[in-house]
């Protein structure tokens, strides 16, 4: 289609210097002079069977957008129209679709984690490894003698209560945070610098532990603490190598006791076991030779009996045994020399013999 732009100005202008008055929206539209009017435009209509499964559909989709699943380390709560209604565990439930009711899931086995006094490596901060950030606003705290410190340390908790760490705080780390220093500050409050720094560390944290886990029931925070963990815990940098000097001095302490300790442990029980052995030979001994003494006893008074009864018997019986023990020694040469000749001869040592380890002879059994 063609436009005739001079025609086109002249009827602007017509218009401004004759505007035509205004039209009613009933009114019938009336074409301009030379053109046709146009023909009624009218809406598509539906079909009323087609509305309805549209319809259907709309209210099956929002039926099944109540069906969720509550993952292993979750907890599903739900909320009617706001306010608590039930809740579930692990697995697949339905819920009814919003607007009545909404499902929050918070995951109640996940070790959660506050850290006062430094923030360690994360998504916003990078450090090197082992390093961290001081934030000495948050760390010093005042101890019962006076003196300031600079305890770091780091919070464990989980979720104890769902409905309680949902719909009790707003903000729940910081809630848990906030009362740990508060914990912390009055625990080191009534210890004493030495044993914060030294040997009381164990059983500062064993105090805070308690002590938070109190406050957070009494607000109702629903959360368990776990542990709680103390990162570091120094003097101000302007007394740090003094306070450095001083458990030095304590560690060489302990350790000097220690070594002390250790060699009287050692020493004492061999000292001991040393006696003991002496005493016990001591009194064996003794048994011994009273044992031997009234054996032998005994021996000569039976044979002082014996020989009061037959002394020529046994006169003899003693003089038998006693050369028995004489001649039956293995480690003696022994000579028989008969009575006839034996007057004639001339006994000579044997002084070229080649000495050697010799028994010595038995000696013979007295009668007496």
């Amino acid at each position: 289609m063609t436009w005739d732009w001079d025609k086109l100005q002249e009827k602007r202008q017509r218009q401004q210097q004759h505007p035509e008055p205004r039209r009613d929206p009933g009114d019938a539209f009336e074409p301009p002079e030379g053109q046709e009017k146009p023909l009624p435009v009218f809406p598509p209509k539906f079909s009323t069977r087609g509305t309805m499964w549209l319809l259907i559909a709309l209210i099956a989709a929002w039926l099944l957008s109540g069906i969720y699943i509550v993952n292993p380390d979750e907890q599903g709560v739900v909320l009617r129209f706001g306010k608590y209604n039930r809740t579930l565990g692990a697995g697949p439930h339905y819920a009814l679709p919003f607007p009545f009711e909404s499902v929050d899931r918070p995951k109640v086995t996940q070790v959660q984690r506050v850290e006062v006094g430094f923030r360690s490596a994360n998504q916003n901060r990078r450090f090197q490894q082992g390093q961290y950030l001081a934030l000495p606003e948050e760390s010093s705290t005042l101890t019962g003698d006076e003196n300031i410190v600079n305890v770091q340390f780091s919070v464990q908790y989980q979720i104890k209560d769902a409905v309680q760490f949902l719909y009790n705080v707003t903000n729940q780390a910081a809630v848990v945070k906030n009362a740990a220093e508060a914990a912390m500050r009055e625990v080191i409050g009534n210890s004493l610098i030495d044993s914060v720094l030294t040997d009381g560390k164990l059983k500062i944290q064993q105090d805070a532990t308690d002590l938070l886990q109190n406050i957070l029931d009494r607000y109702k925070v629903g959360v368990r603490v776990l542990a709680v963990q103390l990162q570091d815990v120094h003097p101000p940098k302007e007394v740090i190598d003094a306070f450095k000097d001083v458990a030095s001095a304590r560690e060489d302490k302990s350790r000097i006791i220690n070594e002390a300790e250790a060699y009287r442990n050692e020493l004492l029980p061999k000292a001991r076991g040393k006696a003991v052995e002496i005493e016990n030979g001591a009194k064996a001994y003794r048994e011994t030779r009273i044992r031997n003494a009234e054996g032998e006893a005994k021996r000569f008074t039976a044979l002082l009996e014996a020989y009061s009864e037959a002394k020529d018997v046994t006169r003899r019986r003693l003089y038998l045994e006693v050369m028995e023990s004489i001649l039956g020694s293995p480690g003696i040469k022994k000579v028989i020399l008969p009575n006839e000749g034996g007057g004639k001869l001339l006994p000579l040592l044997p002084m070229f013999q080649q000495p050697g380890p010799q028994t010595p002879p038995a000696q013979p059994r007295s009668a007496s």
